[in-house]
Parts: structure tokens; sequence; C-alpha cells
């Protein structure tokens, strides 16, 4: 293998073309001289170590000189492409960073506390982004291609990636990366400012009184981070089944089973759905059944497995509110192949939902609960929701924070009676409701 010229490691130096040339030649050389099945039998931390002692002793006998932080950054990037997704490594590598958008070779975006920047990072061309493209479906047996433009992977360490290519896309290929949720309790939650001191009394007295719980929210809202916190109350006796589409949720109990569903293969064939996976479920005799997201007619299995025994079960749905929330669960519910008028979907709702909780993220990036709303009443016929916790926002200020303060309502009759049977006393910025109502469900 012929020895980079000095030209060429200047391109290096500059992050020109001749840079990925010289990465991909001494990538070209470290294949040739590592031992693969050695390398099968090490872990990721010492593969990659071993893959630097190698670099870096063919960078001392057969490339130029070089300063020690240019050594550095050549090393690691040759083993970023041989192991690696190449200049998102460094992406990948950062904790502050919980999207990354690739739109094209030339162009990657990041978000970082909510706030979308333009990174550095470029690819050398659109032929380096495909090669990274194909690294990562490859790994879960998938193509894409102009017959399968449009993919949806993961990385083994949990990451969820979408991919879509021309002809669909027009700005050639769009790589989205979305770091796995970091597990953080109510607590650290509450320290962020992301719920106040009462409203973690009330999720918690609420899921230990099993009521049906709906997470609410837009994208990036944090609905999977805050299902997984919330799901830290429920208690360590309990059997808890999982069911998502990329499995995200870290459940801390030790009786969990966690089910994820499955995409058809290349021939189109093998799919199971998150309804399949939720009618499943109820053979497995759950005490609390999770679904991290529903988004089709499993939202009917869901509603019956909440009126059928399965109490206390939780679930998130894209919404932009509360009484869109409602809505958005009437028009999945009726997503199946069952022709339910609408009067039975509303019926069905009201009898398994117990309270829904929007999330909402502000201006400033920050996720909050902007409202927290409780069935009014057991009766069916009518069905209504009462806010309990709303979060009213100041204007935006000059330093662009979000401020404002959280009111607290009255909890429902029904609700109320169930916290005094499990001898939970109310939370003293609460009060109960005056007018009765039919408790118990």
């Amino acid at each position: 293998m012929a020895r980079p010229t000095d030209q060429e490691l200047g391109a290096t130096r500059n992050g020109g073309q001749g840079g990925e040339l010289d990465v991909r030649r001494y990538r070209e050389m470290l294949l040739q001289e590592v031992d693969l099945d050695e390398l099968d039998r090490l872990s990721s931390t010492q593969r990659r170590a071993r893959l630097e002692r190698l670099v870096g002793h063919i960078i001392s006998r057969d490339g130029p000189i070089m300063s020690s932080t240019e050594r550095r950054n050549l090393i690691r990037r040759i083993v970023d492409e041989a192991l690696g997704l190449g200049v998102l490594e460094p992406l990948l590598a950062d904790p502050n960073v919980t999207e990354i958008m690739v739109n094209g070779p030339n162009q990657v975006y990041v978000e970082r506390a909510g706030t979308l920047t333009l990174s550095n990072s470029r690819f050398s061309s659109e032929e380096q982004m495909y090669q990274t493209i194909d690294r990562i479906v490859s790994q879960v047996n998938r193509r894409v291609d102009e017959a399968s433009p449009m993919v949806d992977a993961r990385l083994p360490t949990g990451e969820r990636v979408n991919v879509i290519i021309p002809p669909l896309s027009l700005n050639g290929p769009v790589l989205t990366i979305r770091r796995f949720p970091r597990a953080f309790t109510m607590a650290q939650l509450a320290e962020m400012g992301s719920v106040d001191e009462a409203t973690m009394w009330l999720l918690r007295s609420m899921v230990e009184v099993r009521c049906n719980i709906i997470i609410a929210g837009g994208t990036g809202t944090g609905k999977t981070t805050f299902l997984n916190s919330l799901s830290g109350y429920i208690g360590a006796s309990e059997r808890i089944v999982t069911i998502e589409d990329s499995a995200e949720l870290q459940l801390q109990q030790p009786h969990v089973v966690r089910l994820e569903s499955r995409p058809p293969n290349v021939e189109g064939k093998g799919q199971v759905t998150i309804r399949d996976l939720v009618k499943n479920s109820l053979r497995m005799r759950p005490d609390r059944i999770i679904v991290g997201e529903v988004r089709g007619g499993e939202t009917l299995d869901m509603l019956q497995a909440m009126n059928t025994g399965h109490e206390g079960s939780l679930c998130t749905v894209h919404a932009n509110s509360v009484d869109d929330a409602i809505l958005r669960l009437e028009t999945l519910a009726s997503m199946t192949e069952l022709d339910i008028a609408f009067e039975a979907l509303r019926d069905q709702i009201s009898g398994a939902v117990d309270a829904l909780v929007h999330l909402r993220r502000y201006p400033d990036g920050s996720r909050r609960v902007a409202q927290i709303a409780v069935t009014a009443s057991q009766d069916r016929k009518t069905f209504q929701l009462d806010p309990v916790m709303t979060f009213e926002a100041d204007p935006m200020e000059a330093e662009r924070r979000v401020t404002g303060r959280v009111k607290h309502g009255s909890i429902p009759a029904w609700l109320a009676e169930r916290f005094r049977l499990a001898s939970i006393s109310l939370h003293p910025v609460f009060r109960a409701a005056p007018e009765p109502e039919a408790v118990g469900r």
C-alpha cells in the first residue's frame, strides 16, 4: 500500500476531500493487518483500544510527521470509520446531543437541551453517507434503495434511526437519529422544572391506586422519558408487560416482560404489530400493561384491556392538548376492521381512561407537564374531563427562559375515595370536589 503523500496529509489537516482519501487509505491498511478473529473475541471497548494501537503503529511506520493533536484526531477518525458511523461518532459520543438530523452530506443539525444548532460535521460525499446508511440498516437486516426508500432501524446502543432517500427526498439522503432517552426519576424531572412537588404527589398517588393514565404530547415533548419516570411508582411485586415499536423504556422493577414489534422483512413477511402484541399480552397475566405509543387499531385493544380488569395501565399518544388526545384516541380506535359507532368508542374511552397528562415543549427548549385532567365522574353518559393541574406560562423573558405558575384544582369524589381507601391523604394544595359522585369502578 502506497504511503500517503504530504499533500494528502495537508488536505487532512484542512478537512478537505484528500483528508477522506487519507482516512480510507489508512483504514484499508488497518484491515490488512488486523486479525478479525481476534477482534470478534474482544468487547467493544477492547476492540476500539486494539485498533487505536494498530493505527498508531501504522501511522508511526508509514505516515508523515504530524503534531500529537493531528495524530490523535486522525486515529480517531480512522477507527470511527472502521468500527462506527464515521463523522457521526463524535456526535453520538456527546451525551448532550439528543437528536442528530443529517439533511444530505453537507448539512448536519443536532439538538442540545431542546435547541437546534448546525454542526461542523460533514460527510465528504454522498457516497460516504450512503455507506454509513448501509452500515446502519444492515445491522437490522434491512435495506434501503429506490424500491424501499424509507427505513426505520435502531442502532445497537438503542438510538432510533429513520432514513429516507431519493426520489422521495429532494435533499438527497436524509438520516435522523434519535438518542436513546436517558432514564430520569420523577424527582430528577422536578429538579429540572418539569413538574412541581404537588403534581408529583398526584401522579404517584394515581399510579398507586391503579388509575389508567394516558400521556399526551407532540413530537419531542418527552413522552417516553416521562412514561419511564411515571412507571417508577409501580410496585416491585407487580408483573409489568411493556409493548413498544422500539424498545426504549428502562424500568427498574424486577418483574418486567419487554415486547417489541417487528417490521416486515425484505419479502414483506413476518411483521408483528403493536396490536398483535397487545392482544398477546392479555394472555400473559399482566398486572400492568405499558404501551410506548398507540398509533392505530391497537388503541381499541388497549382501551378494552383497561376496561376488563387491567387497571393501572399506561400509554402515550401524539396530541397537542388534553381535548385533542380524546379525539385522537377516538380516531385511532376506529382504525380497525370493526364497524363501531362513534358513541360506542366514546363509551370505551370514558370507561377506560381515568386521567390524561399533557406534556409540552416550550420555546426555551424546556419540557413541562402542561396539564393533568381527570374524569369528573364515573358516569359514562356524562363523560367529562376536569383539569386538576395546569401550568400557566408567562410571556417570554429577555433571557428567553419560560416562567409561570402552577394552578391546582379539585380532586373528583371518586378519585378522592380511592385515595382514602388506599390510606393516601390529600395533598394540602388539592381539595375534594364537594358535589357527590358515584365512586368505584
